[in-house]
């Protein structure tokens, strides 16, 4: 029996990826070891986001190799994709596999012990087929990504993804009802649908809002959670269907980027800060006090001050629960990394800091109205903090909770009254009414 050892680089598609070649391989008759053993094969499932992810992925392959030298290295993935033929080249790599040829695995590597061929790579940008993968368990044990779009056809000027993941593919509604149902039967309470761009899934007609209605409808699935969306998808149908969901987590991340004008234009994003704000409205208008995160990207080329002022009173006036805030990367190959006027890393550094702060004050604002509420908590483990044993989940908003109890929790479905801080990211409750 041969060892095969997974390392993921990279978002939350990547990683549902990397655990359906895991169990395709284990169903073949493959050992799963961790990536820190000696195994027979090393998968590394590549990342190319920005120049830096390009470069962990050049490392954590050469690592493979380091660790047995008589092993065979396979890397997949974006990077594989943006950088083919500086990959074909590389000794370290026995094997290259194109996105869409991940479902193959187990043939690609039978096929290397017969004939030693290394390449199969194919022109992700002229394929329209979507490529199936699926699982049945992960290695959360209450929560499931499921991955259901691939593609993505915005071209914005930073970002070099529809390069690596070629265009809008969509998965069967057929399949996804399968997927649905196993992962139930398996006793997962609650699902995340993911894609590269999520916002753009239509099989034959068939959109976003329809498959949230399948789930809503299969049977031990109680919870339904979106992945990134694009402000375009917020329509007025779509928010009065989405309201009608009952499983629904409102808990939303409006991919936004920046919140100035000049700036979204520059990055090619397909609205204005107006546009976003309404969109957030209109979800407002639907749930009670539901949460909005979002990515920020500071230090865009030619990003003055006062643009970045813009966007900082512009992230306050939203009322975020949660930012994630990136410096601008320059990413080879894309129209960003070659505009003139790019910034300079100390004042993005700068930008970057005290964005965060804005974030973790509007975050510490957001929880505070929730104090004293009563929450529905999806429990997943115990944590021992400062010396006590709690059991943790989140709430619907991702609200990270935790319970002081001996009884273990992990996969129920329990409402419980926010009381306090624990600490920056832990809030505690009690199974108590408060007042």
């Amino acid at each position: 029996m041969k060892k095969v050892a997974l390392h993921n680089l990279g978002c939350k598609v990547n990683s549902y990826e990397t655990e359906a070649m895991s169990q395709l391989l284990a169903n073949a008759g493959y050992e799963i070891v961790p990536f820190s053993e000696k195994a027979d094969v090393y998968i590394v499932n590549t990342c190319s986001v920005t120049n830096m992810a390009d470069r962990k992925s050049r490392q954590m392959l050469h690592k493979a190799k380091k660790m047995n030298e008589g092993a065979i290295v396979v890397a997949t993935g974006c990077y594989v994709q943006t950088a083919s033929e500086k990959i074909a080249e590389d000794l370290s790599i026995d094997i290259i596999v194109g996105n869409n040829k991940k479902k193959e695995i187990v043939e690609i590597l039978q096929e290397y012990f017969k004939e030693h061929k290394k390449n199969y790579i194919i022109d992700i940008n002229k394929t329209d087929e979507y490529e199936d993968l699926e699982i049945a368990t992960v290695t959360e044990h209450t929560r499931a990504h499921l991955k259901i779009q691939d593609g993505c056809n915005n071209f914005c000027s930073y970002c070099i993804i529809p390069y690596a993941r070629g265009r809008i593919r969509s998965r069967k509604m057929d399949s996804i009802k399968d997927e649905l149902e196993r992962l139930a039967n398996n006793g997962f309470k609650e699902v995340v649908f993911t894609g590269i761009n999520l916002s753009c899934y239509d099989d034959n007609g068939k959109k976003l809002i329809d498959v949230i209605e399948l789930a809503e409808n299969t049977e031990g699935i109680e919870r339904i959670r979106l992945g990134s969306l694009d402000p375009e998808v917020v329509t007025e149908e779509f928010a009065h269907r989405l309201s009608k969901v009952t499983k629904i987590c409102p808990h939303f991340h409006l991919s936004m980027q920046s919140g100035c004008d000049t700036t979204l234009k520059a990055m090619n994003r397909h609205y204005t800060s107006e546009e976003y704000y309404n969109k957030c409205m209109l979800l407002r208008e639907k749930f009670i006090n539901p949460a909005f995160t979002t990515d920020v990207i500071v230090g865009f080329p030619q990003e003055s001050d006062e643009d970045y002022a813009t966007t900082r009173e512009f992230v306050k006036k939203v009322g975020f629960s949660e930012l994630h805030v990136f410096k601008y990367s320059r990413r080879d190959g894309t129209v960003a990394a070659k505009m003139i006027g790019q910034v300079d890393e100390t004042i993005k550094s700068k930008r970057s800091e005290d964005l965060i702060s804005v974030g973790e004050s509007l975050k510490e604002n957001y929880r505070k109205e929730k104090i004293g509420e009563k929450v529905s908590v999806l429990f997943e483990e115990e944590k021992e903090i400062n010396g006590i044993k709690y059991q943790v989940g989140h709430t619907k908003e991702y609200i990270e909770v935790a319970v002081e109890t001996k009884e273990n929790l992990a996969g129920k479905i329990e409402e419980v009254f926010l009381k306090d801080f624990i600490d920056n990211e832990i809030m505690l409750a009690t199974r108590k009414v408060l007042y």
